[in-house]
């Protein structure tokens, strides 16, 4: 892409979280002059939360397009998607426009724009100037201020881990660290219990569902929840967080 002649820019933001108000103000400023936004979606046919909390910020000119990106599909399906976003996004910024691009909290975080970012700046040894990328408020960062947790101080370590990791993986980020974000609880649960209980760390733990939403709840005694498989089914959104600190007492 020729980056001198060329006048269009890509800005990729992360939104937060899930409240609206929580974006950042270079986000919201670089979405108002916008010609096309890229938001994402896992349910074909259907607004995602990050397009939700985007919304009031754009003006009226704004093209709105929404890619479905493949959740359950197989390898060669998800790249295919990706290669096409990619494409479709060079080819917005090649014509001169400013181009958005959204994940939830912050892009450079378990997000599916890094696939995206592999294949815009492949071979490329420096950041091009036609690529902004915003950063946003992690859901976990989010849980902590609501919860009062702290993440980490001092000398103490924090790990962060996405639960769709082997058990061992899980485990050994238990054994080794002070502090330990359990991020994509949902579909592990039970398993994820079990570890805390058989390291006697659930007094230390709390779960979050949808933080910063009006739907959010949490959860600060995981030893007595009563939850049942159709009960933690139904109770727990896709949207789930566990925070670890073994240093900190938490308020019950």
């Amino acid at each position: 892409m020729n980056e001198t002649v060329n006048a269009g820019k890509l800005y990729v933001m992360g939104v937060g979280p899930g409240a609206s108000d929580l974006i950042t103000v270079r986000a919201a400023r670089i979405l108002s002059g916008l010609d096309v936004i890229y938001t994402p979606t896992g349910k074909k046919g259907t607004q995602s939360l990050a397009h939700a909390i985007i919304e009031e910020y754009l003006a009226p000119k704004t093209e709105v397009c929404t890619y479905h990106f493949l959740m359950k599909a197989d390898l060669t399906a998800k790249k295919a998607v990706w290669d096409d976003v990619a494409h479709a996004l060079k080819n917005e910024v090649a014509n001169g426009r400013k181009v958005g691009f959204i994940t939830l909290g912050d892009p450079m975080l378990f997000s599916t724009w890094v696939f995206l970012l592999q294949r815009l700046v492949s071979g490329a040894r420096a950041l091009p100037a036609w690529l902004e990328i915003v950063p946003g408020i992690t859901s976990f960062s989010a849980i902590a201020a609501a919860s009062a947790m702290p993440l980490a101080m001092e000398d103490q370590t924090l790990a962060v881990i996405s639960c769709t990791a082997a058990e061992a993986v899980l485990e050994q980020a238990l054994l080794n660290h002070d502090c330990i974000v359990l991020m994509k609880v949902y579909a592990r649960f039970p398993l994820i219990r079990d570890l805390l209980h058989r390291h006697n760390l659930l007094e230390q733990a709390l779960m979050m569902t949808d933080a910063t939403l009006p739907t959010e709840q949490c959860w600060r005694d995981l030893a007595t929840l009563p939850f049942s498989e159709k009960e933690w089914k139904s109770a727990l959104s896709y949207f789930s967080t566990i925070l670890v600190n073994k240093n900190w007492q938490l308020s019950r």
